[in-house]
């Protein structure tokens, strides 16, 4: 409708399956991390694309953690990115960075930090370039190739 309503039965936001996680919280990312910010107690922030797992003591230990690191050692039982479980928990990326770094030094994650050579690396991005123009939009046509 041009009011921005959607006619009755119609939802134009219809996400494409059950939510995993439910509604975002509504605490503050301060009160989560206790005011502490990314990269400031052991260095630069980690990087968005670093890949953690959760380890064996960390599963062990899951009904002693805190509500978020409970959910970020339960999301990790698969390798995935720091940007990936932000995304999923949806939590803010910064709080995610502090909490899996808390996380990694008592133990209950593993951090694989990207090679910082191959991510810097211009023929990886243009890989990717290439990956996501070799996907059709909704309509089944591929993007311009440059």
């Amino acid at each position: 409708m041009a009011d921005g309503r959607t006619p009755a039965g119609e939802d134009r936001f219809t996400a494409p399956g059950p939510d995993p996680v439910g509604p975002a919280p509504a605490v503050r990312p301060f009160l989560v991390t206790a005011g502490r910010v990314a990269g400031t107690r052991s260095g630069p922030p980690i990087p968005v694309e670093t890949q953690v797992v959760a380890t064996a003591e960390g599963l062990d230990q899951l009904d002693r953690l805190s509500f978020e690191q409970h959910d970020i050692v339960a999301a990790c039982r698969q390798p995935q990115s720091i940007a990936e479980l932000a995304a999923r928990l949806r939590l803010h990326l910064n709080v995610v960075r502090v909490l899996a770094e808390d996380l990694r030094s008592e133990g209950r994650l593993s951090v694989y930090l990207p090679n910082p050579g191959i991510t810097q690396d211009a023929s990886v991005l243009r890989r990717v370039i290439d990956g996501l123009r070799a996907i059709p939009d909704s309509r089944g046509v591929l993007r311009d190739t440059d």
